[in-house]
This record gives C-alpha cells, structure tokens and sequence, in this order.
C-alpha cells in the first residue's frame, strides 16, 4: 500500500527519470568489448584489439591478471595473453563494472548507509551467488556473470539515495522501526523502489536481459522473465542470505528465513550448504574486493 501521494509518486518518478536520461551512455570502447564477447567466435586477439586503444582498460586488466585476486606468479605484460588467462568474460565484466561504477561515482551517492558497507554487501551477493552457481554446475565461463550480476543487483538505490537523501533517510528509518524491507518501505514512501530504478538503469545502458532482469526483479525472482528465473533466483537467495549473515549492509536489516527456505527450494540447495559458504565467504570476499578495487579506481 502506497503512502505517498500520487503527485508526490510522480514528481520522484519525473525527477529518477531525468536523472538517469541525463546519466553518460557507456563508451564506445565498452560497448564493442560486450559485442565482442558476446560473439561466439569472438578471440583474445579480436578482444585485444579494441581494448589495446584504451590505455586505461589496458592497464586494468593487466593490473587484475597480476594481483592477488588470480596469482599468476610471474609478471604478465602481454595484453593478448591477460585475456587469454582471464577469460572474454571476466574482461567483460571487468569493462561493465568499470564503466558503470565511473559514471555513478559521486560524494553524494551514499548518504543513508556507507559506500564501504554497501560495496561489502554487494561483493558478499556476488561471491555467494557464484559459488551456489558452482554448486549447481553451471558452465565456468557462465559464473563470473553471477559475481558481477550480485555485485550490480543494488544499483537502483544509489539514485535514489543521492536524489532524494532526507527521503530516503525516513525510508531506511521506516524499514528499520517496522522491521520492514527496505523495499516495501520506498514502495511506501516514494511509491517506487530501488528494483524499478535498477531495471530502469540496465535498459538505459542495454545491459542484456539477465542484468534487466536481475536488478529489476531480484527481490520477486517469480516475476522474471523464464529464460533467466534460474538465474535471478540465486541472486535473489545470495542477497537474503547476505542480510541473514550481516555482512555488509546496503539498508536492509531485515532477514527473512521463510523466504529463504522457499528460495532453497527453488535454487536445490538447503541450510546446511548455505552455511556452508558462509565458512568460506569472508576469505572470497576479501579476493573479491582486488576486483573491485580495480573496477572503481585502477
């Protein structure tokens, strides 16, 4: 039930909308790295060629090759070769993360909650979903999608909480006192919530349809499209169990145990395994963070 009046409802729509018209579409040099690699016959040479003639991407990726995060043990210098080691997905990603964490940077993106606790959350939905991803044998090349799919499945609350901080601020108190979700919460008092906006920024910037899908549904996985529900749900049940295990926060102290054993059920999966990863999430977590070191500051 919405709180918010309608012409309230419509002048925060107006003002997201505008906002994220007015966001800097991706790069050109982005936009063929996603072509490319999503080019069956696409190789590491296709792939060097366009990244070699952005001197900054370079230097990203060959700095992900050489640090902790893959340990290669001797210095590789060679683009071609990086690539290779890395994969045409992990490079994808690595230019995605990059140019979306670019273009939303501001000191006035985090005002309700911490850019260090939100970016811990994230990391933790990303390096859990990969491993359920693992769990369930999906194809290697197809898990780094998940890690970068938890990473970015928060997006819509960045413009939110920089457009409208006072606002938003009493959404976070509203969730917190009624030991509500965040969501339900902005659905009250914006009459939108973060998952409207993420899917709002993925179709701005064409991320595909699992990213549309995820960031616009990851919090009502039943309502995504059937080509990528299998997908949505892991997100969907990394994120819960994230809040469930506090690592992190991005606004949502919330944790709801009946929908986790229901996303169980839906991802095969059952307490026992969850906590299982929990053991070891601290230790991918802390790799995973190099990722996005690199992503957000090169």
């Amino acid at each position: 039930m919405n709180l918010v009046p309608t012409s309230s409802r419509e002048r925060f729509l107006k003002r997201i909308q505008a906002y994220i018209a007015r966001m800097p579409s991706l790069s050109t040099t982005v936009i063929k790295v996603l072509e490319t690699c999503n080019d069956p016959r696409a190789s590491a040479n296709d792939l060097q060629r366009i990244i070699s003639l952005d001197p900054v991407l370079t230097a990203r990726v060959l700095r992900l090759i050489n640090s902790a995060y893959y340990s290669p043990g001797v210095p590789i210098t060679s683009l071609t070769r990086a690539i290779v080691m890395l994969g045409l997905n992990t490079v994808k990603n690595l230019a995605l993360s990059f140019a979306i964490l670019e273009n939303l940077r501001s000191s006035r993106s985090f005002s309700v909650f911490s850019s260090d606790e939100f970016w811990t959350h994230s990391l933790c939905v990303g390096v859990i979903a990969k491993s359920l991803a693992a769990f369930k044998g999906d194809t290697r090349h197809r898990l780094e999608a998940y890690f970068v799919a938890g990473l970015l499945h928060d997006l819509g609350k960045i413009p939110l909480n920089r457009q409208f901080p006072e606002e938003y601020h009493r959404v976070w108190e509203a969730a917190d006192k009624d030991q509500d979700t965040l969501r339900h919460s902005e659905m009250k008092l914006l009459g939108m919530d973060h998952c409207t906006v993420g899917g709002m920024i993925a179709k701005k910037w064409r991320l595909g349809s699992t990213l549309i899908e995820t960031l616009s549904h990851h919090h009502n996985p039943d309502d995504s499209s059937e080509a990528d529900r299998d997908f949505v749900f892991i997100i969907s049940l990394a994120n819960q169990f994230t809040n469930y295990l506090s690592i992190g926060s991005a606004g949502d102290g919330f944790t709801d145990k009946q929908l986790i054993e229901y996303l169980n059920g839906k991802v095969g999966v059952d307490w026992a395994m969850l906590h299982e990863l929990g053991e070891t999430v601290l230790n991918e977590i802390g790799k995973a963070k190099i990722f996005l070191e690199i992503a957000q500051k090169g």
